[in-house]
């Protein structure tokens, strides 16, 4: 998957990540895909929610090394 832009929001809790994701995304062209590195719970039912809300597109979500990666495509 290419990756256009990498966020990271580990150690961050509710609302942190998705007030950092909001901006992040706002800054990219449509098409492009988000990256976002969290360690919270809350971000797996949080971020895909927000996707849906605002018209992006939920590609993915992985566990690795006790953190979260959710991959964003902006809408």
């Amino acid at each position: 998957m290419q990756v256009d832009e990498s966020l990271d929001c580990k150690g961050l809790s509710c609302p942190m990540p998705i007030i950092k994701l909001s901006k992040a995304i706002k800054k990219m062209a449509s098409g492009q895909v988000l990256e976002l590195l969290g360690t919270d719970p809350g971000s797996k039912t949080d971020i895909p929610a927000w996707c849906e809300k605002t018209g992006n597109v939920f590609l993915e979500q992985k566990e690795e090394d006790g953190a979260f990666k959710f991959y964003i495509k902006k809408g």
